[in-house]
């Protein structure tokens, strides 16, 4: 039995009975780093009685973690192990979404123990459950991975799991025409007709929602003036954009939030192309002959942004010729460019865009619009994705992500340019390859032919401890080690993984978690509550001590749970 566990990590040891009742949520702030290290555990005995404690009458000290009320803005007012396999989430309000977000990677298990040695920050060595276990990590070459021998579930065809990245779609397609790869990720729109034309490749439809968007920082000049904004949205033909640089499916978009998800495209259109009224709008701000400012983005190929680097210039050239504003292209690296954009701003216009990690308007609007990444959040926007996150009945929230969408239009944060279409592509002889609407490809139910597959995506991850990161090549590896209470299936439904089930109260506020018995970690260890309960507690308590990761900012944690708790920063 595993020893019991000394809660280090945990700042408040028993719930707090305070009671949730109506409290408006606050804005949420990213949480600053905690340089913390974690204090070393003591030494304890095991029991002398081997038998295993049930859930109805637990032994030992159980992990808890509870915000002092419900005062502070989140959903979350306490996760309590309440027995070796039974975990209790407790919410300050109903959330529609809540099984679909803990599904979400960054909301993966790992062991307590291993949390604690690392001081709260397994940037390149997690442990999981998972289908795969890291073996090495080669920075700047690749990541190796191998088939966990004693994985709990339907084990893997193959025994090698190698991750290679390369900027360029056309080294992809060389990479796999080579047979040097086996599955490479996001085929940009001229590299479509290659695949179908080689009979010994296979063009994989990519089915996931996404937004392609022009950030504008409202806290910085010129970008501080509404009017301003609202220029640079009339002054870009977006449709330009689409036809010259996004393959034959993509659409301009009419909404931040891609119409697949349910009241994504309630309210008004977006602007349409109008270079005469947007020069009106600029004179009218006070800059009759433009400005100068500066277009950054990341080389990274991305689904909603197939071509960065030449859809970064087109923007510069079409923003010169209709409205007279200078804009220099900027590449930044990716992982300074992820934390410059999403949690401080940056002071210039900025190429971004998200696809969907789980299928609710809130991993939308709630993830971009409720951080500092355009500046100070919209309030008003703000109070509706709090009641739009609480209304379960997707006709009973429409008039709320109408007036959303209609508060997006008029404040323009940024400019929705387009949901793109998208492929992968893997080699004829790779058996069950098919791309999942949420979430990585599922390389476990792969068969490769061989005993190693070779997966190429676009760019390195940044770190392994997904709890805190966002970029998707970080995420997409994790998701072969990690894995979490409920996950996706290949048609994108929700289904229970580490959990047997979670089932709600009357009102959805309470979840208990049945937590799946005789996994183990990577490292041998049991899977039980307490690593849940720490694993969550590390990611959404800012005054944990083990609250380190990465970035510090937990920012999946921050707008998905509408706060962290704990946060005196």
């Amino acid at each position: 039995m595993k020893r019991l566990r000394w809660l280090a990590l945990v700042a408040v040891l028993a719930l707090v009975a305070a009671a949730c009742g109506d409290a408006e949520p606050a804005e949420t702030t990213a949480a600053p780093t905690d340089t913390t290290e974690a204090s070393t555990p003591p030494e304890t005995e095991p029991p002398s009685d081997t038998t295993a404690p049930t859930d109805t009458e637990p032994e030992g000290e159980f992990a808890s973690v509870a915000a002092e009320s419900c005062d502070y803005g989140g959903k979350i007012q306490s996760v309590e192990a309440t027995g070796t396999h039974e975990v209790v989430y407790t919410l300050c309000s109903p959330d529609p979404a809540f099984l679909a977000k803990l599904a979400f990677v960054p909301f993966a298990v790992q062991p307590a123990e291993h949390l604690e040695a690392t001081g709260g920050a397994p940037l390149e060595n997690p442990i999981g459950t998972g289908p795969f276990m890291i073996d090495v990590w080669d920075r700047g070459s690749e990541v190796v991975m191998n088939r966990y021998p004693d994985y709990w579930g339907e084990a893997p065809s193959f025994d090698t799991l190698v991750f290679r990245w390369a900027a360029e779609s056309t080294s992809r397609i060389l990479e796999l025409q080579s047979g040097s790869a086996h599955y490479i990720t996001n085929l940009a729109a001229s590299d479509y007709e290659t695949i179908e034309g080689d009979d010994n490749l296979q063009l994989l439809e990519d089915p996931n929602p996404n937004i392609f968007y022009v950030g504008m920082t409202t806290t910085h000049a010129p970008f501080d003036d509404v009017r301003v904004r609202q220029a640079v949205a009339m002054g870009i033909d977006r449709q330009r954009i689409v036809d010259n640089f996004y393959p034959t499916g993509s659409e301009v978009a009419s909404h931040f939030t891609p119409c697949t998800i349910d009241n994504g495209c309630e309210g008004e259109e977006w602007y349409e192309f109008d270079p005469e009224g947007a020069q009106a709008l600029l004179e009218e701000a006070g800059f009759p002959d433009g400005f100068d400012t500066t277009i950054r983005y990341r080389d990274v190929f991305r689904v909603y942004l197939p071509e960065p680097g030449a859809v970064a210039t087109e923007i510069a050239t079409q923003l010169q010729e209709n409205l007279g504003i200078n804009a220099t292209v900027e590449e930044m690296e990716s992982g300074a460019f992820i934390e410059e954009s999403s949690v401080d701003g940056l002071d210039c216009l900025h190429l971004l865009g998200s696809g969907a990690d789980y299928p609710h308007g809130t991993n939308f609007l709630d993830t971009h619009f409720r951080g500092p990444q355009f500046g100070d959040p919209i309030p008003e926007l703000v109070d509706l994705l709090d009641q739009g996150a609480a209304i379960v009945d997707p006709d009973e929230a429409a008039p709320v992500y109408e007036e959303a969408n209609n508060l997006l239009k008029e404040n323009v944060p940024m400019m929705p340019i387009a949901h793109g279409a998208a492929a992968d592509a893997a080699l004829a002889s790779v058996g069950n390859a098919e791309v999942p609407p949420f979430g990585a490809p599922q390389f476990a139910t792969m068969d490769p032919g061989s005993d190693t597959l070779v997966f190429i995506q676009n760019a390195e991850p940044i770190s392994l401890f997904c709890h805190d990161e966002t970029d998707g090549e970080s995420l997409s590896a994790c998701e072969q080690v990690l894995e979490g209470l409920y996950g996706y299936d290949l048609t994108g439904e929700v289904v229970p993984v580490l959990a047997e089930s979670c089932d709600p109260n009357e009102d959805g506020t309470v979840w208990t978690c049945s937590i799946r018995q005789g996994v183990t970690f990577h490292d041998g260890s049991e899977l039980d509550a307490n690593d849940v309960v720490t694993s969550f507690a590390v990611g959404i308590d800012a005054s944990n001590p083990l609250h380190v990761g990465n970035t510090g900012g937990f920012e999946y944690y921050a707008y998905l749970w509408g706060g962290l708790m704990n946060d005196e920063g």
